[in-house]
């Protein structure tokens, strides 16, 4: 009798979960590895057109906490000057011979090319999207996200993300019928120091602009703190004071 109860007991053991993946948890681990909560960061934005042609953007980032996003233009020289301004939902475009700032939507884009804006000025994932769906196949996990509010870019993401380092590989841009609009794919991982170790290119292509694709590359990214009157309309044409 003894006997068939272990037997009994040791077959629910095998037979249930060793545990249950938190989707929620995992997401924000993936944001945290992606960056810090407040930090400055130099990228360069490369759109490449389908016979070869290139325009490149120097763009300089500035983030403090969940909502606040700043951006400044730092080449070509067209563009030097213009800033960008993320508060949650609401994004502004100041260009300095027009002298006030404009609205802009999370999918137009101030660069042109594949990136939209809510890709350049982007928050982290976990404040937009929820959890559906976490999946484990290999030696990644693969996220099913769905906007929390019908404000963001993409209703719909599907992340995949390398198990040990826990930040993302690739991620599938959808509308809310499973639509691709685009891919982006996160490649060669950098050490930036201070902690941050995170993929210092993103490439993006989409299936709407055909033969055209965008690169991001990271140059730096180091913690930082700021004063919130950074992230305000008024200090948009001083942006550059912060370098």
């Amino acid at each position: 009798m003894f006997k068939a109860i272990i037997t009994i007991l040791m077959g629910m053991f095998l037979t249930a979960p060793v545990f249950a993946l938190d989707g929620t948890a995992m997401l924000k681990e993936v944001d945290k590895n992606l960056s810090p909560e407040s930090y400055e960061s130099y990228r360069k934005i490369i759109n490449i057109e389908p016979d070869g042609r290139k325009k490149e953007f120097t763009y300089y980032t500035v983030k403090k906490g969940r909502d606040k996003v700043g951006g400044l233009f730092l080449a070509p020289a067209s563009e030097k000057g213009r800033s960008t301004l993320r508060l949650g939902d609401n994004m502004w475009l100041y260009i300095p011979n027009v002298g006030k700032p404009v609205r802009i939507t999370s999918l137009q884009s101030v660069v042109g090319g594949v990136f939209n804006n809510a890709d350049i000025l982007a928050l982290d994932y976990a404040d937009e999207y929820n959890v559906e769906k976490i999946e484990e196949l290999g030696s990644e996990y693969i996220l099913y996200l769905k906007a929390k509010t019908k404000s963001v870019a993409y209703d719909r993401l599907k992340m995949w993300v390398d198990k040990n380092k826990k930040i993302p590989l690739k991620i599938e841009c959808l509308t809310e019928a499973n639509m691709l609009i685009k891919t982006l794919y996160f490649k060669d991982i950098k050490d930036f120091g201070g902690g941050i170790v995170r993929p210092a290119v993103l490439e993006t292509d989409s299936p709407l602009y055909k033969g055209y694709k965008s690169v991001m590359i990271f140059a730096k990214i180091k913690k930082k703190d700021f004063k919130d009157e950074v992230f305000t309309l008024t200090y948009m044409p001083k942006m550059d004071s912060l370098r």
